[in-house]
């Protein structure tokens, strides 16, 4: 082992305290440890199915899923609607053909109403 990279101030007897009430002692660089979860409480060794949430991250994400699916049922609402009101663009050539096309029927209307 490398020589002076262990802190001097180790501890054989570190008590750890869960907040579930489970007790242990174990090595550590403190007298005394306090934890949020243990193997005694922890889902994964207990086989509960529960939120491990201190902080409010599991709310936070589901409140973040709940938006997104909300925003993207309005945004196909919107699509939708924008689909039903979607006008017919026409470039600057088709245009102009029309209304060529409209000339020579109006130059072909006139000349049967002079006649």
């Amino acid at each position: 082992m490398k020589q002076g990279i262990h802190p001097s101030n180790w501890q054989h007897d570190c008590a750890v305290t869960c907040s579930c009430g489970n007790t242990f002692v174990t090595g550590g660089s403190k007298k005394a440890v306090q934890v949020d979860i243990c193997s005694a409480c922890h889902p994964f060794f207990t086989g509960e199915m529960r939120f491990v949430d201190r902080q409010g991250r599991v709310d936070k994400f589901q409140k973040k899923m709940q938006a997104a699916a909300a925003a993207s049922a309005a945004a196909t609402s919107k699509a939708k609607k924008a689909v039903k009101q979607k006008v017919e663009v026409k470039s600057y050539k088709q245009i102009l053909v029309e209304q060529q096309a409209e000339l020579k029927t109006q130059k072909v209307a006139d000349q049967v109403s002079e006649n």
